[in-house]
């Protein structure tokens, strides 16, 4: 049994591996941007498709901790955010992941966060675990890049995306873009949780607050 579970576990990461080299090499035919985000004092290079407001939300498909497949067309209806970070194990990316699924309690039903990452799903699941993230869903682009590629975020040579927030209205448009400027300097919470909430056709949350009356 045990050899078994090993072998299962090889070819996982096999197959893991074979993904992301094909990912890799797809890369050479994308679209190049240079001068949209930095890594310090540096530029970096961006492959993929830029997306801007008032654009249909490109379709992606992603993965969840145990590799079921997630696209876009699953939150059909609904105002969705998207969290981008290039890896939940630094610093920024997890207070940035954490921020948004301590936000959720603050939002309406009708609205979903998404974190998404090129980390892979056994690290993701143990970020999750560990950090008690259960509010959002966390997927990751690992497999296929294809989120990365359709939205313009995949840091070329580098592998990882880089940080942004998109929301996405619940006609499938694109109604939010941030791309931050350096990839080590947190994004603007407030002003996309405010878009987020503006978006919602259902009434928010609030705490119910009991008054005596006078007489």
């Amino acid at each position: 049994m045990m050899n078994i579970l090993k072998l299962s576990a090889i070819t996982l990461l096999s197959s893991i591996l074979a993904f992301s080299a094909n990912a890799e090499n797809s890369t050479v035919t994308l679209t190049e941007t240079t001068n949209l985000v930095m890594a310090g004092s540096k530029y970096v290079t961006l492959l993929g498709n830029q997306v801007n407001l008032g654009d249909d939300a490109p379709d992606f498909k992603v993965v969840t901790e145990s590799f079921s497949p997630v696209t876009l067309a699953d939150f059909k209806n609904k105002s969705i955010l998207i969290s981008v970070v290039p890896s939940l194990d630094t610093g920024v990316c997890s207070i940035q992941t954490k921020r948004f699924n301590e936000e959720m309690a603050n939002l309406p039903a009708d609205v979903v966060m998404l974190t998404i990452s090129n980390d892979l799903p056994f690290a993701q699941k143990r970020f999750c675990k560990t950090e008690k993230v259960d509010s959002i869903k966390v997927l990751s682009d690992a497999v296929w890049r294809d989120f990365g590629q359709n939205y313009g975020l995949l840091i070329k040579d580098m592998g990882l995306l880089t940080r942004a927030i998109f929301i996405i209205d619940s006609d499938g448009k694109i109604a939010y873009k941030e791309l931050v400027a350096n990839i080590s300097q947190h994004p603007d919470y407030d002003t996309a949780l405010s878009k987020l909430k503006s978006m919602s056709k259902l009434t928010q949350p609030t705490a119910v607050v009991k008054s005596e009356q006078a007489g």
